[in-house]
């Protein structure tokens, strides 16, 4: 065989590895550096309580690794499975997340917590329903949306139809009571169906109405009417009910620009209940300082921008499932994250929700590593619709 049919062959061979479509980097590495520094913050602010309950300080923090090392798992199995799978199911997941958020609330069979009655107790490990409803029910949208495009642009019911499923799932969230999980599957839901191409009007009148509602459901019960009392006037109360508030905003005024240090933090000394889940972030911020908070809501903002962008891409290449799939995972993880930090900086009242990808827990952290799996996935079958995406096409051709 001659010299330039060797090189003919190994530039070809070139040319079918490069036009191989790939899953996003930028993703990935948000990714990737979003639970690094969360399993530096669950060791850093669960030492304190992990010493004094197991006298083993780093308790939690190795059972954050293991998640974590379930959660990649869970993120590449997402990866492999084609988005087809996912819109021909939408209808068995949401009719299957339903049944659960309502078999979490028969007697004897939820598991409860604080008051909570929220997970399902299997012995070795608790499921906590809501986290995987959430994405199970955004997937259902995403295929409804497509299926009923022209009813939900011009029909009152076809708008109507998949809120009446969102109130549902909803109301069952607020039984349990996990009244910010069901704001965020509300507003993620909302905005989902608003850039499916519901007509405005419709939208803002259901927008005021759900806002109504959900402000009528909070003054309704003494437990949410204290959190939102203590939300207003934390410093009324800073030994009861506005405790929680008053000590995560000491935590974040003590960062100043820089923080104390990883590891410097003294809320997190039993001062901060929650200090490892709920309210991560104000043990960060004491931390890492001004600084350190800017750097972090960054990461959670180019998330949402690549989400944003990646969903943009498929539906430019008539791929609406993953389009409207991306949108949503963007929308969810954004949504939960500015609840938390809004939680921690007391612009929101007290909802329990975790901080995504940073917070202890192992529900949070698994249900979000698979939404990411899923948005990989999106972008991995536009570069196939894209022969592999055109920027590779012309390197190659250049080369």
């Amino acid at each position: 065989m001659s010299s330039q049919a060797i090189r003919s062959g190994n530039l070809a061979a070139t040319s079918e590895l490069e036009l191989a479509p790939e899953y996003d980097r930028v993703i990935l590495l948000i990714y990737l550096v979003l639970i690094c520094i969360g399993m530096v913050m669950v060791a850093s602010a669960s030492i304190g309580i992990a010493d004094q309950l197991t006298q083993d300080p780093f308790y939690y923090a190795k059972r954050q690794f293991l998640r974590i090392a379930i959660s990649l798992a869970l993120m590449w199995f997402a990866c492999k499975i084609p988005l087809a799978f996912w819109n021909n199911n939408g209808m068995a997941l949401m009719l299957g997340s339903i049944i659960l958020l309502a078999f979490v609330l028969i007697p004897g069979v939820g598991h409860t917590v604080n008051g909570s009655t929220r997970w399902l107790n299997f012995g070795l490990f608790t499921f906590q329903v809501s986290e995987i409803a959430k994405l199970f029910l955004i997937i259902y949208l995403s295929g409804y949306l497509i299926r009923r495009c022209d009813e939900v642009k011009t029909n009152t019911m076809g708008f109507i139809k998949p809120m009446l499923i969102l109130a549902v799932a909803s109301g069952l969230l607020v039984l349990e009571p996990d009244f910010g999980a069901a704001a965020v599957l509300l507003m993620t839901g909302l905005g989902l169906i608003f850039l499916g191409g519901v007509r405005f009007g419709q939208f803002i009148l259901f927008v005021i109405g759900t806002l109504a509602i959900m402000g009528l459901l909070a003054v309704s019960s003494p437990y949410r009417l204290a959190r939102i009392t203590s939300f207003i006037d934390p410093w009324a109360d800073p030994f009861n009910s506005g405790f929680q508030l008053t000590q995560s905003l000491i935590a974040i005024g003590s960062g100043g620009w820089f923080g104390a240090g990883l590891g410097g933090s003294i809320q997190k000394l039993f001062y901060l209940p929650e200090a490892h889940t709920d309210f991560m972030f104000a043990i960060f911020a004491e931390e890492f300082g001004f600084v350190g908070q800017v750097l972090l809501i960054g990461l959670f903002a180019m998330f949402s921008v690549r989400c944003f962008a990646i969903a943009r891409m498929a539906l430019q290449k008539q791929q609406a499932f993953g389009a409207y799939l991306a949108y949503g995972v963007g929308l969810l993880i954004t949504l939960q994250a500015v609840f938390n930090i809004g939680v921690n900086m007391g612009a929101l009242p007290t909802k329990g929700l975790t901080l995504p990808f940073i917070s202890y827990g192992g529900n949070s952290i698994l249900s979000m590593s698979f939404a990411v799996g899923l948005v990989l996935r999106v972008y991995y079958e536009f570069q196939q619709g894209d022969g592999g995406g055109a920027v590779r096409k012309r390197a190659v051709r250049e080369s």
